[in-house]
């Protein structure tokens, strides 16, 4: 790996950072990438996306010393990020939040990573320090799991919001990338489903500043459905491939039950289970096949 010093094929980048009321972090947040920033030697534009705040977050962080784009209402992380994205002046990207959660140290080594052949590089939390709610941590392995059996691949961190990644990453899947707190899941699956390579710098996470955004109940729920909507989308065989053969052994399982445990062969509900379990495998088929044609998977 090389030094972080030696960056010579990323020499410019735009951080943007989504807040909703967070003018308890954000000065801190911005001193502290203009710092880390400057000693790295890379061009750089602070990108502060005011996801319709109620407080003084805005005017905040222009006094800071960064831009300022501004939503009239409250329309989501993702959204904050997707304005971030349209109006930054680089092609590359780094996302990082405005509670002070994440150390802006590690970001010159993320783009090293992005400079050695990633496609996008991500602070995992998984360092010496991590401050991540217990109340979160069940659900988050569990959608973690859910997400690498899509995937086939280990995901130390699903989720994070620090990251950084070229803008045509997130202009190939604008469609299907979500305008909540989904959009760091979804390009994630998107990218790892479709051949990108993603690399993972291990890093600390601090207690934030101010109140969390997170719905436990109501978020988790739209991640899980989330998660399923992309096992549709980017690998439907894990998922009609496996229905299918449920509806077949229900089929078998009942033919022989209905058989030997009744004395009577139940043809005509095993039969409609066999037959819905050939038309869910090959609607799976149909489904990979027109996936396969998408001009969103990588071309090397």
């Amino acid at each position: 790996m090389k030094n972080k010093n030696d960056v010579n094929l990323i020499n410019e980048i735009s951080v943007i950072i989504p807040c909703f009321n967070e003018q308890g972090g954000i000065s801190a947040v911005i001193e502290d990438l203009k710092s880390i920033l400057k000693q790295s030697s890379l061009k750089y534009e602070i990108v502060v996306v005011d996801d319709g705040s109620t407080d003084q977050t805005g005017d905040i962080a222009r006094k800071a010393g960064a831009t300022v784009i501004e939503h009239g209402v409250n329309r989501g992380y993702g959204a904050a990020i997707k304005s971030g994205v349209r109006l930054a002046k680089y092609d590359y990207i780094c996302i990082t939040d405005g509670d002070g959660t994440y150390p802006p140290k590690v970001i010159p080594n993320l783009v090293v990573a992005i400079s050695d052949g990633a496609d996008m590089s991500v602070g995992s939390r998984t360092g010496n320090k991590v401050k991540i709610p217990l109340i979160r941590r069940p659900a988050k392995f569990m959608i973690t799991k859910i997400a690498e059996s899509i995937a086939g691949v280990s995901i130390p961190d699903l989720n994070s919001g620090l990251r950084v990644f070229k803008r045509t990453h997130v202009n190939m899947f604008l469609g299907i990338l979500p305008n909540g707190f989904s959009f760091t899941t979804t390009i994630t699956l998107a990218l790892l489903t479709n051949g990108f390579r993603i690399d993972y710098l291990p890093i600390d996470y601090e207690t934030r500043v101010g109140d969390s955004k997170i719905r436990p109940i109501s978020d988790t729920l739209n991640f899980v459905t989330l998660i399923l909507r992309m096992a549709l989308y980017f690998a439907p065989l894990k998922f009609f491939i496996p229905a299918s053969f449920i509806c077949i052994l229900v089929a078998i399982a009942w033919a022989l039950i209905s058989r030997f445990a009744l004395g009577q062969l139940a043809d005509v509900t095993s039969t409609i289970l066999v037959v819905l379990g050939i038309q869910i495998a090959v609607v799976g088929l149909l489904a990979e096949m027109i996936n396969k044609r998408l001009p969103s998977s990588r071309q090397d």
